[in-house]
């Protein structure tokens, strides 16, 4: 089976963030709460432990995996994943969240730079290959440009924020669907033109 020109289907979606109750909600685990999202809307078997962390079926071939290692060693999770299922990086897309993206905004790229995330840096560097597909969700960054990136990004969504929330969650997962039935370009297409403000 490929996808549109006659590109490998994507076969494993990695969603990235930090384990442990205490980093659930914080904006750092996006890439955790779309999974989540996903995987509710099945109905079927919840993520199981597996050695490269939670992995739940997603469909006949299918497979989603949510890394408990911490986010800047993302690679030690999907790397291993990536051969014990015979994949080629091409078959794998990685959500993440994206200081550079406006809260509700999503991006989906077939390839590309870790853009100074550090959970994509270190896949890209365990993969020897930035060439995997990732959908990138946006978090937005403090208004005060003093305030620590790192408190940001582990900090969670107020109340205000939980409808734009929502909405790239939203985005992202039918960004995700539209990759796994079509192929990435076909998500690009739809999804990186959707948001309106």
């Amino acid at each position: 089976m490929t996808t549109q020109k006659g590109r490998s289907p994507i076969r494993l979606v990695v969603g990235l963030g930090n384990p442990g109750p205490e980093y659930a909600a914080t904006r750092h685990n996006a890439g955790y709460m779309v999974l989540d999202r996903m995987l509710a809307r099945t109905g079927g078997p919840g993520f199981k432990h597996h050695r490269f962390g939670l992995v739940a079926s997603y469909g006949p071939g299918i497979f989603l995996l949510k890394p408990l290692t911490f986010m800047n060693l993302s690679g030690d999770a999907v790397a291993p994943m990536m051969r014990f299922l015979r994949l080629q990086p091409g078959q794998i897309l990685v959500i993440s969240d994206d200081l550079d993206l406006e809260l509700g905004r999503i991006r989906v790229r077939l390839s590309g730079s870790a853009g100074g995330h550090n959970g994509l840096k270190s896949i890209a560097e365990r993969l020897g290959t930035e060439a995997f597909a990732r959908v990138r969700v946006g978090i937005g960054r403090p208004r005060d440009v003093r305030y620590p990136v790192i408190d940001w990004v582990l900090g969670r969504f107020s109340g205000e924020e939980q409808k734009a929330l929502n909405q790239g969650l939203e985005r992202a997962e039918g960004a995700v669907s539209t990759a796994l039935s079509e192929g990435v370009e076909a998500a690009m297409n739809r999804w990186n033109q959707t948001f309106k403000g």
